[in-house]
């Protein structure tokens, strides 16, 4: 296995002490160092992996220095626009070091929502014209891999792929974290929220350890799950899937669970379901200032007004509580509002080390969620 450190250092020694990117799990512990370690000018946590692209270009274009880009590879979605009309070749030819962790390895167990990604991951690369090179739990020695590196910065300047394996780096706790004083779990909140529900809500949740919680809050109930559409995949699109319902389920009270992180990634879809006018839209996003899901990084969600953005786009109120009784006294008058209108439920971050996962597959959450959704 690989030391954070090492490999940190070793950057910097070919020339790359920039960093930008927006966490994954198998890159949990890198970078959990490079958030310790790098000063905050050095270091931004994007919005979105097509953001991080735009920032590294930028850095460049003022430095003449590559900087790195992490992400998972379900992020090469978001960052193909920029990466192809911008940092190629054939564009503005910026050099940037892309660190992508290799979710749904083919022949490696993973959830469902990585399979494809997986597969198609080395593909993509090829089909954009990015050369890269794999890094694996084998690599002890990665002095080839950032030779490669170098090498190819002074040869050209475009984008260098290093697609890294599960279990490279070794374990690497993130000390820098800030300390909240909020009373309500995550979870805690969850069930409040799920207590003052009738059961004809529509609900949509969040990528990653939201729908975890409500699939097991659920099962503890011994509730169905057909209420629930689980969104395991497609990151910070959970609003707008809700927004699509809403629109086709008018007379419907849709319920969209969304986390800081999501709400962030793709924060231009909160004026659009704004101006479609959902009176049947209740947007929830549970702030935990943090990428719960994938290392516990922080995002600026505790350094913005969550509440003031939906409203500046045009949904009719926000509202922010921090305390269970906060969110006991505004639930009820909050689901029986007119929408949109979102609601801000401020946690600490983290969950239980012995949270599950969904033991329904999706397509089967699909159809017994279209089924409760048409009848």
């Amino acid at each position: 296995m690989i030391s954070p450190k090492d490999f940190y250092e070793s950057l910097q020694k070919i020339g790359i002490d920039f960093f930008t990117g927006v966490p994954d799990s198998l890159l949990k512990d890198m970078c959990a160092y490079i958030t310790d370690k790098t000063a905050e000018d050095k270091h931004i946590i994007a919005a979105n992996e097509g953001n991080a692209i735009g920032i590294a270009s930028g850095y460049y274009l003022a430095t003449g220095k590559p900087g790195m880009v992490y992400m998972q590879n379900s992020g090469i979605g978001n960052a193909v626009n920029p990466l192809v009309s911008l940092a190629d070749e054939a564009v503005y030819d910026i050099p940037i070091l892309l660190l992508i962790g290799w979710r749904g390895e083919p022949d490696k167990k993973d959830e469902p929502q990585h399979v494809k990604q997986g597969e198609i991951t080395l593909g993509l690369l090829e089909t954009m014209g990015i050369p890269y090179t794999i890094l694996s739990d084998a690599s002890d020695d990665f002095t080839p891999v950032l030779n490669m590196v170098k090498e190819h910065f002074a040869r050209k300047k475009s984008p260098f792929a290093v697609v890294v394996k599960k279990g490279v780096f070794e374990k690497y706790p993130l000390s820098g974290e800030k300390e909240t004083n909020y009373e309500m779990s995550r979870e805690d909140a969850l069930k409040i929220v799920v207590k003052e529900l009738n059961g004809s809500e529509i609900i949509v949740s969040t990528t990653g350890k939201t729908s975890r919680e409500l699939f097991e809050f659920r099962e503890d109930l011994n509730q169905g799950h057909e209420k629930d559409f689980l969104t395991v995949g497609s990151m910070g699109h959970a609003s707008q899937i809700a927004f699509g319902i809403a629109l086709a389920k008018p007379e419907r009270r849709v319920i969209c669970i969304d986390g800081d992180g999501a709400f962030l990634m793709h924060m231009g879809g909160v004026p659009i379901i704004a101006d479609g006018a959902v009176e049947n839209f209740k947007h929830i996003v549970i702030n935990n200032g943090a990428h719960d899901s994938v290392g516990g990084q922080p995002t600026v969600a505790f350094r913005i007004d969550i509440p003031g953005i939906a409203t500046a786009s045009g949904y009719k109120k926000g509202y922010s509580v921090s305390s269970a009784a906060e969110l006991k006294k505004q639930i009820k008058a909050f689901l029986a509002k007119t929408g949109p209108i979102l609601l801000e439920i401020r946690t600490d971050k983290g969950a239980r080390k012995d949270l599950g996962r969904p033991t329904i597959p999706p397509k089967q959450n699909k159809t017994d969620f279209m089924e409760f959704v048409q009848r």
